[in-house]
């Protein structure tokens, strides 16, 4: 057996058999490194000297050779130039060769397994593609859909949480929230999951595409103590992350404690956010932040925190992930960057997580969902987009003759984009264009923003009952009920079109916060003033 490094960190397959020349990486096991002398010659006599003795190769495609051969290999997919990923792969590929077999997690609703070491220790988690939860081949009865179908959450698709997974470790820059390491992967010939299928035969595919993260060492989890043993940096980084990326799962059951050691010394626990599959939706959906209502949230960002979020990019951050992960959507990569200059912008007004959390998240009032701030600021900057302001201003009857010859228009299968002039010569947005009649208006909102509100299902659980336009500028959410759930998505703006939109969105939020901040002073007297 070999693993075989090339500078500048790159893997190879060889002809032949070298001697091992493993490169020492802080990240590696201990334990391996200890035993590794002794040990690589059992490794070796273990398996076959031969082409496909399991090395590290950088190769999507693998040889037909790899496929022949029973010797398991471990490829990284994408993820290559991962800080730290060659050398949490290279531990694997020498577990695999050492004839560790992965080991079923029984929690959670996907297929996932621990992968352990020579000594023992588990050193990473690999979770399936196929074994997601509804992908074919899960494991724990959750199973059904193809790849590529809608998921557990509408706006991620089954088959694509690995992608995420990686790409939050890709967008943690530094390590400031503290994703683990993780990579994309190939890895053939090890004993996974497999369903039976309609003859009732389950048979072992040559090799499966799975994600993979480095374990976490960890005394528990969020859920099993109070909010007030976490230390506020744990929570503000957790929660940076989450914001940005849109996070639509932040349990307590996904955030590991560390430096616990069985002491409830209140502030001095460390969180380690893992489990991102459920981020970078495709729409904006409606996100689940555990830690939103926890005291840390609302506590002021610290000037560390504060120069981090000044110093994001979204832009270039989105160039990263077509760069790294071209398998990712645009309109995903679109969510990010809205989701990366609210954020922004928010820091930059005064605003704290908690405040910042609360605008992106739906709100259940007299049974029914209403929509965040964030998506009714969205569907404003849209509308301003798409209406046509004269600067002189037209009656009414012109208003109607108009709103009817755009309809036909539409009807007819015309670009309505293509007889509809965007403003955009002005500074400040145009202001929102006043109907007498609510039937009028709503031919409006659903011929103008059909490329932007994207209908779905409502068994599906894609948004709420009802779509809260408001047309007044105001960003408090409302509902005005329809028959179909609605999602807000960028998916078929062209590239102009959502230059233009990322204009009107930024001039929207600087009132947007205001009244949030408004709102939530109002409420810190309220607080203040009342005795319970």
């Amino acid at each position: 057996m070999a693993v075989v490094i090339d500078h500048p960190h790159r893997f190879k397959s060889l002809a032949r058999l070298p001697r091992c020349r493993l490169q020492s990486y802080s990240h590696f096991d201990p334990a391996m490194h200890n035993d590794l002398t002794q040990n690589i010659t059992r490794i070796t006599h273990s398996f076959h000297k031969s082409y496909s003795t399991p090395c590290l190769s950088l190769a999507t495609k693998a040889k037909q050779e790899e496929f022949d051969s029973p010797n398991p290999r471990i490829e990284i997919v994408c993820g290559r130039k991962a800080p730290m990923v060659h050398a949490l792969v290279a531990e694997v590929a020498i577990a695999l060769a050492s004839g560790v077999k992965p080991t079923p997690v029984p929690t959670g609703l996907g297929g996932a397994y621990y992968l352990q070491s020579i000594k023992g220790n588990t050193i990473a988690v690999v979770k399936p593609a196929d074994e997601e939860p509804l992908a074919f081949n899960n494991p724990k009865g959750f199973a059904g859909r193809m790849l590529g179908q809608p998921g557990m959450k509408r706006s991620i698709r089954v088959g694509e949480t690995g992608l995420r997974e990686l790409a939050a470790y890709l967008l943690d820059h530094g390590g400031f929230a503290g994703v683990p390491p993780s990579a994309l992967v190939k890895i053939c010939h090890v004993t996974f999951n497999v369903n039976k299928n309609n003859m009732g035969l389950a048979t072992n595919p040559p090799f499966k595409i799975t994600s993979i993260q480095r374990y976490v060492e960890h005394e528990t989890d969020a859920g099993d103590l109070g909010p007030s043993s976490f230390s506020v940096s744990s929570v503000h980084r957790i929660g940076i992350l989450d914001i940005r990326l849109l996070n639509l799962d932040r349990h307590a059951g996904n955030m590991l404690v560390k430096n616990f050691n069985g002491s409830y010394v209140a502030g001095m626990a460390e969180l380690v956010p893992i489990d991102h599959g459920f981020c970078l939706p495709e729409s904006l959906d409606d996100p689940y932040f555990e830690w939103l209502h926890w005291p840390q949230a609302s506590m002021p960002f610290s000037e560390i925190e504060t120069d981090y979020i000044s110093n994001l990019n979204p832009f270039k951050d989105a160039e990263l992930l077509r760069t790294e992960l071209p398998l990712i959507r645009e309109c995903s990569v679109r969510v990010f960057i809205v989701c990366t200059i609210f954020l922004k912008g928010a820091t930059a007004a005064g605003l704290s997580l908690a405040d910042i959390g609360q605008m992106m998240t739906r709100e259940f009032i007299g049974g029914e969902e209403s929509w965040s701030i964030l998506e009714n600021i969205c569907v404003n900057a849209k509308a301003n987009l798409d209406i046509e302001i004269t600067s002189d201003g037209n009656d009414e009857t012109k208003e109607f003759d108009d709103i009817f010859a755009f309809d036909k228009e539409f009807e007819d299968g015309l670009n309505p984009n293509e007889s509809v002039s965007i403003h955009l010569a002005t500074d400040k947005p145009p202001k929102m264009m006043k109907y007498s009649s609510e039937g009028t208006r709503r031919k409006l909102i659903d011929a103008r923003l059909a490329r932007l509100v994207q209908e779905c299902d409502i068994k599906d659980g894609c948004g709420p009952a009802g779509i809260p336009l408001s047309r007044s500028m105001s960003f408090a959410a409302h509902n005005n009920n329809i028959d179909t759930g609605v999602c807000v998505s960028f998916e078929e703006m062209k590239e102009d079109e959502w230059s233009s939109f990322l204009e009107y969105f930024k001039e929207l939020l600087p009132e947007a916060f205001e009244e949030k901040k408004s709102t939530s002073l109002l409420k810190q007297r309220l607080g203040n003033s009342c005795e319970f």
